[in-house]
């Protein structure tokens, strides 16, 4: 830079600043105390931009970026395990950050630029978002090991009417779930308690604190019996979803890819 050029500058951010940041001593500048306290927080702040620069760049690398990845708990113990090691045989060094919640949770920060996708259900439908069917689970009737029903294997739901219901609380896909079955079956559940997360409800059943319609565990649960529903058609979706018109990075994309095709085979049989 010329130095009349670079003098200029300095006289317009010291007007800017209304702080005299050099000392003139003929030709000569030095700091002030105020330059040198300027000095420091710019070189702060253009570390801190160098730091944030090399992040960004990190992020979207095919091999070794991130990828913002949420879903429900009940896919946490087995299925999200058993997808992130497939997805990183071919795709060793790409990191995951990992967010657990119900699907409205997780739709709202997809919107708010926090996830990239995540797996939920129901299926959404909302303009903003792109979403996709991948699979189906079989939702069961879960009753204490000590029930009148426990000696069976399938049930109808509409002989559970008189069964006090745990559930989980409104809001959450598996509970709008529930409504909808029970009132396919012709009958508006009795809910005696409402959580946040199934195997606290199944740890409910066992107390012998009411029935549940619940996907099922990852590992058996002692307490409880699960019947099989014969009808109505008991299962829940699960898809993937991602904002419209939001570009991917390379690995958000590659993972997408992979995902789209699990389609049927998603879940553990």
């Amino acid at each position: 830079m010329p130095q009349p050029t670079l003098s200029r500058a300095i006289v317009r951010l010291e007007d800017d600043l209304g702080v005299t940041l050099f000392a003139r001593h003929g030709r000569n500048l030095s700091l002030t105390p105020a330059g040198r306290s300027f000095l420091a927080s710019a070189e702060r702040t253009l570390a801190d931009l160098e730091r944030a620069t090399e992040s960004v760049r990190a992020d979207v690398d095919p091999a070794a970026g991130k990828v913002a990845f949420g879903f429900l708990h009940t896919l946490g113990p087995e299925t999200v395990p058993g997808l992130i090691r497939s997805f990183r045989v071919d795709h060793p060094r790409v990191r995951f950050q990992l967010v657990q919640n119900y699907g409205e949770a997780m739709i709202e920060r997809m919107r708010a630029g926090d996830l990239d996708l995540c797996l939920t259900s129901p299926v959404p439908d909302y303009p903003d978002l792109v979403a996709r069917r991948l699979d189906e689970q079989k939702l069961r009737l879960v009753v204490p090991e000590d029930h009148a029903l426990a000696s069976r294997k399938r049930i109808r739901l509409a002989e559970a009417a008189g069964e006090l219901f745990v559930t989980l609380e409104p809001g959450y896909g598996l509970r709008r779930i529930t409504d909808a079955l029970c009132a396919e079956a012709g009958f508006t559940p009795r809910v005696a308690f409402e959580g946040e997360e199934a195997e606290t409800l199944r740890g409910l059943v066992a107390a012998g604190l009411g029935v549940a319609l619940l996907p099922p565990p990852a590992v058996p649960r002692p307490g409880v019996v699960e019947l099989t529903v014969t009808a109505p058609r008991a299962v829940r979706e699960i898809g993937v979803a991602w904002p419209a018109g939001h570009p991917d990075t390379p690995p958000v994309a590659a993972f997408k890819k992979f995902l789209l095709s699990r389609r049927g085979v998603l879940l553990p049989r």
